[in-house]
Order: structure tokens, then C-alpha cells, then sequence
């Protein structure tokens, strides 16, 4: 049986942002993840893409092993398989499996339709996997696809106008109610991919009175001078979370990084804080106190939803892209699967062609050695281009097991090594 690519997939259409923030991985987890991948399934071929709205595993294998990969990862995070499998979705064929692989890398599939945090996060997703060796010939293959796809939206399509991100949407919102607040001061907590954008989104928008703050100051000290803005050290965040009128955290923490106790009596007025952290950064307490209005990453990105309405009709021409980038793989693929036939054909014939010049060039002259050498090495290719030629052809029918039997049969190539 030949290897095929599937997937099991974890997102917010069926897992709440409770689940999802169980289930996600960051770049440790996911490296130490695929090693136990390697170790227990033996798999070679692997992609995990693990962001806020969805954690996924694509991989390549001849046997279906999708609900041993659940309970693998499952008891990675420490969590049980039978409550949480309810929340996975299998895609067990190739073609589906490709296809869906496109539609989320463009955006499709994203809670915010036309997200354009999600090529830089499948760009990091296969970079892991190739730092970890579990990026092989079909990986590479699909995954420049999957990018020069990405390019010839952006390049063709209006799909990708305006910044249609988490980050952009928080904005969005944000400057929705900013216009009450005077002088109003915002802390970006985290300066992850997420934070960053946020930041450079408010400086773009000629947003003042931004601070930034972060775990590792020195990624704070080079960034802040890039949107104009002050920094605020990690350790006083508790004791100046008071001053802030609004407060975006994207921040990773195993535990919740602002409690209802650290702004309880600290400030008059209504403060705006939105938790764009998986797992959440903000314990939800907080909204319980007076003044204090508290957003979550699911209700950010429905909102956003509704402004996004429009990119709607550019969605045909996208589907219309991926169709021809998936008709493609979809041919190589098949391919793929004839060219170890055809490399044996080639080794066999090859290997007769020497011993038949082994017998009849020990009478001849050095040049006419190279005469003869040459002559049946061309002879060789022309005989050889029509089978390959049929294999290929056979391919795209969908009929290549027969010939591959029957040129296997003839040519005795299950004995050939190459």
C-alpha cells in the first residue's frame, strides 16, 4: 500500500478556546512532540500546526494510525483521550487531505476569514518540521505549493485586502470605543508574533500613549523604538496595571499572568482589556468588577467576522487557484508513486546494456569503445522514453498499478536494487 497523507484536526469549529488551549503546543512542545512521533509511529513525512484556533497533524503514512495520533498527543499534554476525541475530525484521504491543507494555508478555513497571521504560522509550522527532519520529498513538494498558492492570491485576488488578522480585528475593535477615552494609554503585553502586530498595527494608525511589556525585556528594549512606544518591565506589571485604559495580552503562560486582585480599586473610569492569549492570560474574574469590560479570542473574531463580509466574493477566485495548485500536487503525487519503477527499469536495462558491451568492446580500440558506448547508452533512452512516457500517462488515469505489474512481470524488477 502506498503512503498517503491525512489528517486529525482540532479547531474552534468544534473545540471551544477551553479544549483548544489544552491541546495547543508551542515550539518546544511541538519539537519534542515530533520525536515521540519518530519514536512510537515510526513516521517520516509529519507536519503540526498548533495555533489559538487550531492544533493539527498532518501526516504521511500507508496505514491509517489518526486515533493512535490522537491518544498520542492527548497523553503528551497530560490530558485524557476519552473526553477530548469527541473534539477531533479525521481526514483519511489524500485529495481531501491536500485540499483542506490549501484552504486553511490561505485562510479558508480561519475563524477570521482571510487571517493573515495564518502562511506565516504554516511557514513556521513546516520550518519545525524540517529543523526535526520530518519534512521529506512530498512535504517539500506541497508546501512550496501551498506558498507560490498563498503568492498568486495576494498577486490576483482582493482576498487578501486589508488586514484581515486577529491582531487587525482587535484594533478594529478597540478604535471602536478608544474615540471616549481621552489621552487614552494601551499596554501590549506579549511581543510574540501576535503582540508585534498588534503594535505595529496602533503605530501604523498613528495610535500614541502605547507601552509595551514583556517577559524577556531585551526583545522589548529593541522593539519599542520600531512603534514608538514606552516599556513597561515585566516584574511592575502587577503594581501598573492600573494606569492603562486598555490592555492587549497575547502573552503564553500556564497560568492565568492579570487577576481580578491586581485591578480591583486601581483606576476610575472603564478599562478595555482582550485576551488574545491560548491558553488564556486574563482570568475572566476580571469582567466581574466594576468598570472593567473584558474580551475573548472567540468573541474578537466573530465580531471581526461581520466586517469581514465582503472578502466573501473573492472566495471563488481562490477556491479557483487551489483547484489548479491541487490538481497539480495530485499529478506529481501519482508520479511519485511510479518513479520507483521507473528507476528500476531504467537500473535493468542499464545493467544489460554493460554486460552486452562487457562481452564485445575487449576487441576494440579505446575510441571505438566510447563510439559504442555512447551509441547504446542513446539507444538505451529512446527505448526507455516511450514505457516512462506510458507510465506517466497511466498515471493521470488513474491506471498505473496494471503497466507497473506488467513491466514488473516482464523485466523481473522486484530483484533490481537501486
Amino acid at each position: 500500500m502506498a503512503e498517503s497523507l491525512k489528517v486529525i484536526s482540532l479547531t474552534y469549529k468544534r473545540a471551544p478556546l477551553e479544549v483548544r488551549e489544552q491541546i495547543a503546543l508551542d515550539e518546544n512542545e511541538t519539537k519534542a512532540f515530533y520525536l515521540r512521533l519518530k519514536d512510537v509511529l515510526g513516521l517520516q513525512e509529519c507536519l503540526v500546526l498548533s495555533t489559538c484556533n487550531r492544533t493539527e497533524i498532518y501526516y504521511r503514512s500507508e496505514e491509517n494510525c489518526s486515533d493512535t495520533l490522537v491518544q498520542l498527543l492527548v497523553s503528551f499534554k497530560g490530558l485524557s483521550s476519552d473526553t477530548l476525541m469527541p473534539y477531533f475530525e479525521f481526514i483519511d484521504t489524500e485529495a481531501e487531505a491536500t485540499q483542506y491543507l490549501f484552504e486553511v494555508a490561505m485562510g479558508l478555513q480561519s475563524q477570521v476569514v482571510g487571517d493573515l497571521q495564518i502562511p506565516n504560522q504554516i511557514k513556521n509550522a513546516y520550518q519545525y518540521a524540517a529543523d526535526m527532519q520530518m519534512a521529506g520529498p512530498f512535504l517539500h513538494r506541497l508546501l512550496h505549493a501551498v506558498f507560490f498558492a498563498n503568492k498568486r492570491v495576494v498577486q490576483e485576488t482582493s482576498f487578501r485586502d486589508g488586514a484581515a488578522s486577529t491582531s487587525y480585528a482587535t484594533v478594529d475593535l478597540m478604535e471602536s470605543f478608544l474615540q471616549m477615552i481621552k489621552n487614552p494609554k494601551i499596554l501590549v503585553l506579549g511581543l510574540g508574533e501576535i503582540g508585534q502586530d498588534i503594535a505595529k498595527t496602533l503605530f501604523e494608525k498613528g495610535h500614541e500613549g502605547i507601552t509595551v511589556c514583556n517577559r524577556t525585556l531585551e526583545k522589548a528594549q529593541e522593539l519599542a523604538p520600531q512603534y514608538g512606544a514606552d516599556i513597561l518591565p515585566f516584574e511592575e506589571l502587577a503594581a501598573k496595571l492600573g494606569k492603562y485604559d486598555v490592555v492587549i495580552s497575547s502573552v503564553r503562560s500556564e497560568s492565568y499572568t492579570i487577576n481580578a486582585s491586581q485591578i480591583a480599586g486601581t483606576k476610575a473610569g472603564v478599562s478595555y482589556f482582550f485576551d488574545l492569549s491560548v491558553p488564556r492570560s486574563i482570568n475572566p474574574e476580571v469582567e466581574t468588577l466594576p468598570g472593567v469590560v473584558l474580551y475573548g479570542l472567540d468573541e474578537i473574531q466573530n465580531r471581526a467576522n461581520e466586517a469581514l463580509k465582503k472578502r466573501m466574493e473573492a472566495i471563488p477566485q481562490v477556491k479557483s487557484i487551489i483547484a489548479e495548485m491541487v490538481s497539480e500536487i495530485e499529478n506529481w503525487s501519482r508520479e511519485l508513486m511510479v518513479s520507483p519503477t521507473i528507476q528500476k527499469l531504467k537500473s535493468a536495462l542499464e545493467q544489460i546494456r554493460k554486460d552486452e558491451m562487457a562481452r564485445f568492446v575487449k576487441g576494440m580500440s579505446e575510441a571505438e569503445a566510447e563510439k559504442v558506448d555512447k551509441l547504446t547508452a542513446s539507444m538505451m533512452q529512446k527505448i526507455i522514453k516511450l514505457p516512462v512516457l506510458q507510465l506517466k500517462a497511466a498515471c493521470k488515469r488513474g491506471e498505473a498499478d496494471t503497466l507497473i505489474d506488467v513491466l514488473n512481470d516482464l523485466f523481473d524488477l522486484e530483484k533490481v536494487n537501486i
